[in-house]
């Protein structure tokens, strides 16, 4: 099987989605409640990190060989 290139936002996305679904179980099951008013913005800056995450991971993958040289004048 062909190795694939690590993806840090479905990652990070993933990841986040399994704590939030683990921390509103163990909430219901102990007769407490989530405040969506931490959770709903935690959710929106983690996702930011791991898009921002993803796209350093994208540009460092590609390399810095494309770039044209703007330096000089032809």
């Amino acid at each position: 099987m062909r190795k694939h290139p690590l993806d840090p936002f479905s990652l990070i996305a993933g990841g986040l989605f399994t704590v939030i679904a683990v921390l509103y179980l163990v909430a219901a099951l102990n007769d407490m409640s989530v405040n969506g008013r931490i959770v709903i913005p935690v959710t929106f800056i983690v996702l930011g990190v791991g898009g921002l995450a993803g796209a350093v991971a994208a540009v460092a993958r590609r390399g810095r060989g494309d770039a044209p040289d703007h330096g000089t004048l032809d």
